[in-house]
């Protein structure tokens, strides 16, 4: 298996976004393939408007045939760089915080409501609003990568939630 783009690219993208992996992280080569899978797996079941364009047993969710993002087709053999940097994201969230990448949300674990002092905060419960439909996303969830990714979401996903993100109008 390849994690999307290549080592040189990867560490030319830390350097670029000012961050550096830890100095116990795993080899750069595997990072990729971790936060290539954490993207495909995440967000991947969310591209039902295209086709793999190597057919079901792809390695990778990209590239694709026939996928159009705001009116306008993505060659076959395109595999956006959004998403290639997405999964770089996840590949520096995973070699910073080991495990991130293959987390989940264990529900016997989550806070409804947290008291500090005089602050009180309480929670948004996921599993109400996804009531009758699909829950979306079920682990660790990340802004930045989610906002690299949404556009390429395909329009019939249209308010399938993502952690506190709702993908449409």
């Amino acid at each position: 298996m390849a994690g999307y783009g290549s080592d040189g690219e990867f560490e030319v993208w830390l350097s670029g976004q000012g961050l550096s992996l830890p100095a116990d992280a795993p080899a750069v080569a595997a990072l990729r393939q971790r936060g290539s899978d954490y993207v495909d797996a995440t967000y991947g079941p969310m591209l039902t408007c295209s086709s793999p364009t190597g057919g079901f047993d792809q390695e990778r969710a990209w590239p694709r045939t026939g996928h159009r993002v705001s009116g306008q087709t993505i060659a076959d053999d395109v595999i956006p760089t959004a998403w290639v940097r997405a999964s770089y994201r996840a590949a520096w969230l995973e070699a910073t915080n080991p495990g991130w990448a293959s987390g989940s949300i264990d529900p016997n674990r989550r806070v409804k409501r947290q008291k500090v002092d005089t602050i009180e905060r309480e929670f948004f419960d996921s599993a109400a609003a996804a009531e009758g439909g699909v829950t979306g996303v079920v682990g660790n969830v990340d802004a930045g990568i989610a906002g690299m990714v949404t556009p390429f979401l395909c329009p019939e996903m249209d308010g399938i939630g993502i952690g506190i993100w709702s993908i449409g109008p």
